[in-house]
């Protein structure tokens, strides 16, 4: 989409709460078009992502935009993807959307190469600084490798 699609924060605001409303019915990834933009979107649990591009843009590159976004923000959050974990890693989330597009272009589409550039290693955070979610996917891991020895 163009820098000026939105004059100003009511505007964006106005257009957030219209896609938000046709949106959130669904829980799968679907294509949606609204307000002369191509808008992809998926939710899990209480977490929406989306991906806008212009009408004229291409669906399927925007499918892997979101689906790239999705996998990358997944692995981050050790698969614990629900609001608290997103909000608690938001400067993590940032810099992986930062990595994956640059003014509207696509740089990266593979997740892994995202969060490896994002350099997070959330098994090296202490457990006092982890949430209950992230602890206990930490401790699932942790027996899992030593059962498997």
């Amino acid at each position: 989409m163009e820098n000026e699609s939105f004059r100003n924060a009511k505007d964006q605001l106005e257009f957030e709460s219209k896609l938000f409303k046709k949106t959130n019915k669904s829980s799968s990834a679907e294509i949606t078009l609204l307000d002369g933009a191509t808008c992809v979107y998926r939710s899990v649990s209480d977490v929406f992502f989306y991906i806008l591009g212009d009408i004229a843009e291409n669906e399927l590159i925007l499918v892997s935009a979101l689906n790239c976004l999705y996998d990358s923000v997944s692995q981050i959050l050790k698969r614990c993807v629900e609001k608290k974990t997103v909000l608690d890693n938001l400067d993590l989330i940032f810099l992986a959307v930062d990595e994956l597009c640059n003014n509207g272009i696509l740089m990266e589409c593979d997740a892994s190469a995202l969060v490896a550039r994002v350099g997070t290693r959330t098994e090296d955070i202490p457990l006092g600084e982890q949430t209950v979610a992230q602890a206990i996917q930490s401790a699932k891991e942790q027996i899992k490798l030593s059962l498997m020895k």
